[in-house]
């Protein structure tokens, strides 16, 4: 099982779902749980100082200490769920500019087993909206997005594996183990298949077998237009509550397109995705 864990909470928008689905995670996992909250500064934000820019100093730190200050009240309530749940967990508050809060928190997932985010509102480009991507590409390991209209305890009876056979699918399998060995039903999607035979859906299944985790198969056809609305209607049919799947794209700050499955899901989320790029 993974023996720590990080979470991203938003001071921009709500911090409800981030903060459910951590707290249960780390209760099922009895793992310590580490919340990193960031209120966002700008340079536009503090108004242009003639005189040499004597003034401009103080303005700066007022900046600073108001965005630190936005950050602890997000983190009073983390802390509040945290300690009524009696986990183990630390709290980090901290300003800066959207890159310096990329930095620290990218930094800080490499060194954690698991990092959960939000599902960002993409029709709102707010910092908060923009880090759980940034997140994804430069954390190393798996992320675990939350929709932003969850809310309750995060259950991982039922999961879904999205199998096509490739490396980002091999990586988000083998980071999301310790939570599918904990499963009690498994499914294994495919869309519009075939994929080789080396790693076919049947050779996945005999690899879980192996480890005492029986599964099952489910094909599914769709136009590519479709492929993200007949993954989500497949996961509600099947009543799953966890979807594993590899995340492709680029990082905001060097390319802004993700790939189109990954994009849509980032839009149109209804059920929990842990993700590996």
């Amino acid at each position: 099982m993974y023996r720590n864990l990080l979470v991203h909470i938003p001071t921009e928008r709500s911090p409800r779902p981030a903060i459910d689905g951590s707290v249960s995670l780390a209760m099922t996992c009895s793992a310590p749980l580490e919340a990193i909250a960031v209120g966002y500064e700008s340079v536009n934000d503090v108004p242009f100082v003639a005189e040499g820019g004597v003034a401009m100093a103080p303005l700066f730190e007022a900046q600073h200490q108001q965005a630190v200050e936005r950050a602890r009240a997000a983190l009073a309530v983390f802390e509040f769920e945290a300690k009524a749940a009696q986990i183990a967990y630390r709290c980090r508050p901290f300003g800066g500019t959207f890159a310096e809060a990329a930095d620290i928190l990218g930094a800080t997932a490499r060194l954690s087993d698991l990092t959960i985010v939000s599902q960002p509102e993409l029709t709102d480009a707010t910092n908060d909206n923009l880090m759980p991507q940034e997140l994804l590409f430069r954390s190393g390991g798996p992320v675990l997005v939350v929709p932003y209209t969850f809310h309750g305890a995060l259950s991982i009876d039922r999961i879904g594996i999205l199998w096509d056979g490739g490396r980002l699918a091999a990586r988000a399998l083998r980071d999301a183990m310790p939570l599918i060995s904990r499963a009690n039903a498994l499914t294994v999607l495919t869309v519009n298949e075939p994929v080789s035979a080396e790693t076919s859906p049947e050779r996945l299944l005999a690899h879980l077998a192996s480890r005492g985790l029986p599964a099952k198969t489910l094909s599914l056809q769709a136009d590519h237009s479709r492929i993200q609305s007949t993954i989500l209607s497949a996961a509600a049919d099947e009543g799953l509550d966890l979807l594993i799947m590899g995340g492709f794209g680029h990082s905001r700050l060097k390319e802004t397109v993700l790939g189109g499955v990954t994009r849509d899901m980032f839009r149109c989320m209804t059920v929990p995705a842990l993700m590996s790029h």
